[in-house]
């Protein structure tokens, strides 16, 4: 069951604090993360993100207010555009999940709410797809780890290549669901949300491998996914250089 979403009001009140004493002149101001959905903990830190006027830069800095850490991610509303088309090329949505599961600090003349509308719009749209080069060098990379991950004899060795295994089955597995992918605490999050049955178990298969050393359900799960886009690859693959193309182990 999912923890309660409700704010945690000493945190969104120290968020104010900070916007009134760094930010006076926001346009507007979104508290995003685990302090807006009731997810925080003791150590949780703020993230902060801040629209400000044009003359202003867009970045993101790390600062700590009143013994907090707190991630700012300030932007103007041509770099909120840049920063939404970067996040949905790189198919993980991350700013716009901010501003569509944040908490409202400050909305100057609706400047939130329709950053707010275009982040939902986007997240609507889903993913682009990974084109054909890419999915086959996904597929011929988690081919040749599976190999290795069966034939592993050193351990430290083998939680390695589980750990590529995981990563990249998951890519395969949100692209062929057309959903967005993520990383660290979010691939897993993103891994149940685009497929719970195979997604939860890639992970207990990595968690089996981590704890017992035992690569067989992982091998099997990632392998299931393998089918679903096409099979395993060796024999036949072909990458032409082009300066950009993502690389293999």
């Amino acid at each position: 069951m999912d923890a309660p979403r409700t704010p945690d009001a000493p945190h969104v009140e120290q968020a104010r604090r900070l916007v009134r004493d760094r930010f006076p002149d926001a346009l507007s101001v979104v508290l995003a993360g685990s302090t807006a959905t009731g997810r925080a903990t003791a150590s949780s830190d703020l993230d902060i993100v801040v629209l400000v006027e044009g003359g202003g830069v867009t970045h993101r800095e790390t600062v700590r207010f009143e013994g907090r850490v707190v991630e700012l991610f300030v932007h103007t509303r041509a770099g909120l555009v840049e920063l939404f088309a970067a996040d949905v090329a790189n198919r993980r949505a991350a700013m716009q999940n901010m501003y569509a599961s944040g908490l409202v600090l400050v909305d100057v003349d609706g400047e939130a709410r329709r950053a707010r509308a275009l982040a939902e719009a986007n997240l609507r749209g889903g993913p682009p797809a990974l084109d054909r080069p890419a999915v086959e060098t996904k597929r011929y990379g988690l081919t040749d780890s599976l190999d290795d991950l069966v034939d592993a004899t050193d351990p430290v060795e083998g939680l390695a290549v589980a750990g590529y295994v995981l990563t990249t089955a998951a890519d395969l597995l949100c692209d062929h669901h057309r959903a967005w992918t993520g990383g660290g605490k979010w691939l897993p999050r993103r891994l149940l949300g685009a497929d719970p049955s195979r997604g939860a178990a890639l992970l207990e298969g990595h968690l089996r491998m981590c704890r017992a050393g035992d690569p067989t359900a992982l091998v099997d799960a990632a392998s299931a996914v393998l089918g679903l886009v096409g099979g395993p690859l060796r024999e036949g693959y072909r990458r032409t250089w082009q300066g950009a193309a993502p690389s293999v182990p």
